[in-house]
């Protein structure tokens, strides 16, 4: 079975097309600057190597349209017609509280997604754009939608619930939902395999680290809390968004310098983290040769970004009692040694013991980076979220149940 995989932001479009039964991908790439005159696609050959090419797009339906035209081509495509895609799977940003698994897209189904457009308007709509812009050039092909928020249903109201008047939950659903969640569940199961031990059985925190971050207790298989919030703003400190922050401090601000709540949005969102702190960049690399030239504030950034990692790994192994492995994946996570190093350092108290040679040696590649003798498992385990999509869309399309 072939399944497309689309991952629909504002003006992009990641794509992968697995055979799935194999786990072979077959194409990979994606479409950026869509409605601008330099949009492009950019995508992989055979041989690994990378091609761009400008296109002439102006929404999402040209963009599918043209992905599937590439993936058809008689120079680069690798299946001959839309007739070889089975299935497409979608990752939804927001499920809100009315979805905690995937599901095969209906009529019912888009009306719910479109009911969460209030809690996500910088997300859903433009995956709800990805489905639709399929619905138009394939129409009679099964689409499912894999939901960011869906592993996180099972955190227990204490963990979701936040300290503002009730009538906010009932009236608006403001809760945590947490997101990077196909993610988080991924590599959650697949350490547990790596290392050859029942995830039922066991205390794992995921750290997804990368331009945005978050960070999961996930207790015998199951997300019992996470960083994010209502929206990916919360937690971590991030490439653009700034994390947790006192509320106090924005509503002085916007009472100080007249902002409206949709320039404070673009302020948390766009304008803060790494790349409003530093002024440097949002991209973690830049940060990190900044750090290793001792640039003040990129040496206090890297801190920052840092210690907040350490401070939700230590308040979920509070949370759960312990904690048996720590897994680190995402763009930093998998590849960034020195923030793992940071990192893992100051949890001695835990019983982590990271092999330190080893660890800077890692990047990208499933890793026992801790030493024998560490109380806690520290793993590098590369995400792979596409994969996870495919393999719901597939469960779905044959009348499976998932099963994790």
């Amino acid at each position: 079975m072939n399944i497309l995989v689309l991952n629909c932001g504002s003006s992009s479009v990641k794509y992968k097309l697995i055979e799935i039964k194999a786990n072979n991908v077959l194409a990979e790439g994606g479409i950026e600057k869509i409605g601008l005159p330099d949009a492009f696609i950019k995508f992989k050959l055979a041989d690994g190597s990378k091609k761009i090419l400008e296109l002439d797009i102006t929404d999402h339906d040209g963009a599918i349209k043209a992905i599937l035209d590439l993936l058809t081509s008689a120079e680069f495509g690798c299946i001959k017609s839309f007739d070889e895609i089975d299935a497409v799977g979608h990752r939804v940003v927001h499920g809100g509280e009315k979805f905690n698994k995937s599901v095969l897209i209906n009529d019912e189904v888009i009306a719910m997604i479109k009911e969460c457009y209030g809690i996500a308007p910088l997300h859903n709509p433009v995956n709800m754009a990805g489905i639709d812009a399929i619905t138009h050039v394939l129409p009679k092909v099964p689409q499912v939608a894999v939901f960011d928020t869906a592993f996180h249903q099972t955190m227990p109201a204490k963990s979701y619930m936040y300290a503002l008047p009730y009538k906010y939950y009932e009236q608006d659903g403001v809760r945590r939902y947490g997101f990077h969640g196909t993610s988080h569940r991924y590599v959650s199961k697949r350490v547990c395999e790596f290392l050859g031990v029942n995830p039922a059985e066991k205390k794992v925190i995921t750290c997804h680290v990368g331009n945005g971050g978050s960070i999961t207790a996930v207790l015998n298989g199951k997300s019992v809390d996470t960083s994010m919030g209502l929206t990916p703003v919360e937690g971590l400190m991030m490439g653009t968004r700034c994390g947790d922050v006192d509320p106090g401090a924005l509503t002085f601000l916007m009472n100080k310098y007249n902002i409206s709540a949709a320039e404070m949005q673009n302020i948390i969102n766009k304008e803060s983290g790494v790349a409003g702190f530093t002024e440097i960049s949002s991209d973690m690399r830049s940060i990190e040769e900044a750090d290793n030239a001792g640039v003040p504030r990129a040496v206090l950034g890297l801190q920052m970004y840092e210690q907040r990692i350490i401070k939700y790994i230590g308040a979920y192994a509070a949370e759960m009692g312990g904690v048996d492995i720590i897994v680190f994946t995402g763009g930093v996570g998998e590849n960034q040694t020195g923030v793992r190093a940071n990192v893992c350092r100051p949890l001695a108290f835990l019983g982590v013991k990271l092999d330190e040679e080893l660890n800077a040696k890692i990047r990208g590649k499933e890793t026992l980076i801790s030493t024998p003798d560490s109380k806690v498992a520290v793993c590098v385990i590369p995400t792979d979220e596409e994969y996870m999509i495919a393999r719901d869309t597939e469960a779905i399309v044959e009348g499976r149940e998932i099963v994790d």
